[in-house]
């Protein structure tokens, strides 16, 4: 028996949709479960609060028909419960550290930085108030977003999580405090931060505020400028080999390089590239693109949400150790930075780095960190002292 023309194509298309509609949804599990949130382009979960009641997604999600358990998974929610790492995990027995590995601050040093936090709290209760962001809204800048706090309620501890900025080393801090052992965080593959949200399920703001009470709330505050250059640095210049960083790194080349450049540059994006990226980014209203670039006071909202410590970078031995004192923690967690290599820039990689942008780009970048300026108490004159001299 033959089949005619029409008959055989017929076949061939609907063998080819068949395929299609097997493959596709695998290719899609794979993407949510070994991606993170922020990487995927999709629908924003407030439009399904039958499954995410009174959550604030602050990065696309896409639910997968049937296999929204994994989306479920991926991005923390506590609806239910994953536990992949569970044979990892011991929540009876946290290891105590050895005698010489506990600091402790001395009464004089404790008065100090106490003070210091004091200072640090009034200047962002004013600058929330002079900017209007202590009224709450339904905007970015003045909803609340409890999405990205992790709430260790055992140790009455909460941090809001700040990328690059001594992100590495709390991480393993909470991861610890969860019950997995520095062994297995030494030697595991696994992103810490998908470890930690087997653990701690994202939390509703009332639920937050609720933790709140008796718990200590704490941030890590960085200059704008150094944390986005290490971002650039971690993100873009080291990108793993085919990760969605190095894919977006790609992107911007192929978008923004211009073809009159020397055939010696290199694959990823330079500083100047990635920064007109990034200015395009928030002038078209994606302003939470990627989690390592966005603004700490946009990821954190601190004029709506109650913080009793506010660490920053530039201090933050002190304040690790003050921290860890005032919770009690000295023989649990140590105040230690990991990560820290490619973390800390010095002045003149600073200079080397945006010497090379013109005013009005940093100008941009200023106008988007402004908060994170304000709030935190950082300047930008040197930059601009910087690019003004370069005649750029």
């Amino acid at each position: 028996m033959r089949f005619g023309g029409s008959t055989c194509r017929a076949i061939r298309r609907y063998f080819l949709v068949v395929i299609a509609i097997t493959l596709v949804p695998l290719a899609l599990v794979y993407v949510v479960r070994y991606d993170s949130i922020y990487r995927i382009k999709g629908y924003e979960a407030s439009k399904f609060n039958d499954h995410f009641s009174d959550q604030s997604f602050r990065y696309p999600v896409m639910l997968l028909g049937k296999n929204k358990d994994l989306t479920v998974a991926a991005t923390g929610s506590s609806r239910k419960k994953f536990y992949k790492y569970a044979k990892y995990v011991n929540e009876s027995h946290v290891p105590v550290l050895p005698e010489e590995s506990v600091h402790t601050l001395s009464p004089n040093d404790v008065e100090r930085i106490e003070k210091r936090m004091e200072r640090r709290r009034k200047l962002l209760q004013e600058k929330c108030s002079e900017f209007g962001l202590d009224v709450v809204g339904n905007d970015t800048w003045h909803k609340p977003n409890a999405w990205e706090f992790l709430v260790n309620k055992k140790y009455h501890i909460i941090w809001c999580n700040v990328f690059k900025a001594a992100s590495s080393s709390w991480m393993f801090n909470f991861n610890v405090l969860a019950g997995y052992s520095p062994e297995f965080l030494q030697r595991t593959k696994e992103v810490f931060l998908n470890l930690a949200r087997e653990r701690y399920p994202r939390v509703s703001i009332e639920q937050l505020r609720e933790a709140q009470n008796d718990s200590i709330t704490f941030m890590i505050a960085r200059h704008p400028f150094e944390r986005l250059l290490s971002a650039y640095r971690d993100k873009l210049v080291f990108a793993i080999p085919h990760s969605y960083h190095d894919k977006l790194g790609r992107r911007i080349v192929r978008k923004y390089r211009s073809k009159n450049l020397d055939m010696n540059s290199p694959k990823y994006p330079t500083f100047p590239e990635f920064v007109r990226w990034l200015l395009d980014q928030i002038k078209h209203g994606n302003v939470q693109m990627d989690m390592h670039f966005v603004s700490s006071t946009m990821f954190c909202t601190p004029c709506v949400i109650n913080f009793d410590v506010i660490m920053k970078f530039d201090t933050l031995d002190e304040d690790q150790m003050y921290l860890i004192n005032k919770t009690g923690l000295t023989r649990v967690i140590a105040p230690e930075w990991r990560n820290a290599g490619k973390g800390k820039n010095t002045q003149e990689l600073l200079q080397s780095f945006y010497s090379k942008l013109s005013p009005k780009e940093l100008h941009g970048l200023y106008q988007y960190y402004k908060y994170d300026f304000e709030l935190f108490n950082y300047s930008a004159t040197s930059y601009f002292n910087l690019v003004q001299e370069n005649g750029t």
